[in-house]
């Protein structure tokens, strides 16, 4: 019997059948559907709980002769152990329903199924405050939902940066300078008059340069990076286009927090990490989902990025070259 994969996407990817060259999910499905290895999708509201037993519902996966990635539109459901590896994978927000996925997992057999990234860990890794694990590597922060706190950070590092804690894609994040006459408005909108907790990080004067996707795989630092530049009026990342792209290349400094950071997360289950880094310190931790941004390594590198992370997956996967016929597909 083959190997058979289940991914858990995004309901928008789903919804729209998304699999384009800006997804991840995409690349990672079709080289492995290359192979001839069975893969099914669902997303998070298509997992439950029967016979005491995770299960998913799911639609195939199929490659057209063209590249494209479709599903059957038949959906059929599969207890989740019964997979040989679930690459879980949905976006944030990491909000109630996010959790209750994750939770789904309490009741799969771990022994049978490989979990990347493992949804039980996910579950209790945030991606903003994590940072923290590693102190050594990130900037000066506080996380609070207190005005008085804030506004005392505030007034020694004179900017800062606001952020909540389960969103993605830089939704929500404010600047605030010294001496400002929107500081009491912005911290209430954040903090949503001072009941929700957000991190609050000193400001890096690198950031107006943009920030460094470092990416992380089974405890390794990949070579390969992109500079994400700040959108016209943001001052971050804020649109998925080309032209907001550079190639760069790691410091040692980086380099060796990242190394650090890989090998920890690794051995907890969190092998497939996307770090932003500004100025040498880890600013955020991407477990849910993290962009590979293979498209644009590609294009910026002369590469075939997937080519190069493949055999690294499949070994993930625990999946042996001598189980395909051809590896180097």
């Amino acid at each position: 019997m083959g190997h058979k994969i289940l991914f858990v996407i995004d309901e928008l990817e789903y919804k729209w059948i998304e699999f384009n060259k800006l997804v991840t999910n995409f690349w990672f499905i079709r080289e492995f559907l290359k192979r001839n290895i069975e893969v099914q999708i669902t997303t998070k509201d298509k997992l439950y709980v029967a016979e005491a037993k995770g299960v998913a519902i799911t639609n195939k996966a199929l490659l057209k002769d063209d590249g494209e990635i479709i599903y059957e539109k038949g959906e059929k459901s599969f207890f989740i152990e019964d997979f040989d590896t679930v690459f879980f994978r949905p976006d944030p927000p990491v909000d109630t329903n996010y959790i209750n996925a994750c939770n789904v997992f309490e009741f799969v057999d771990s022994t049978k199924v490989k979990l990347l990234n493992n949804p039980l860990v996910i579950r209790n890794f945030n991606e903003k405050t994590s940072v923290n694990f590693f102190p050594q590597f990130s900037p000066e922060n506080i996380v609070t939902s207190s005005k008085k706190l804030i506004i005392d950070f505030l007034e020694k590092h004179e900017k800062i940066v606001i952020k909540p804690l389960n969103r993605c894609f830089g939704s929500g994040v404010f600047i605030l300078k010294k001496g400002e006459e929107n500081i009491s408005s912005i911290i209430a909108t954040a903090t949503e008059n001072g009941k929700t907790q957000v991190m609050v990080q000193n400001y890096l004067k690198g950031a107006k340069d943009g920030d460094k996707r470092v990416l992380l795989l089974a405890g390794e630092v990949l070579e390969e990076s992109v500079r994400k530049l700040p959108a016209p009026n943001d001052f971050k990342f804020a649109e998925h286009s080309d032209r907001y792209f550079e190639k760069t290349a790691l410091t040692d400094e980086e380099k060796i927090a990242a190394k650090a950071i890989a090998i920890k997360l690794n051995d907890i289950g969190l092998p497939i990490v996307g770090l932003d880094m500004i100025d040498g310190k880890v600013i955020e931790i991407n477990v849910t989902s993290p962009c590979f941004f293979i498209k644009e390594i590609n294009a910026l590198y002369g590469i075939s990025f997937e080519d190069k992370i493949m055999p690294k997956l499949l070994e993930l996967a625990n999946i042996s070259c001598l189980e395909l016929t051809d590896c180097n597909v």
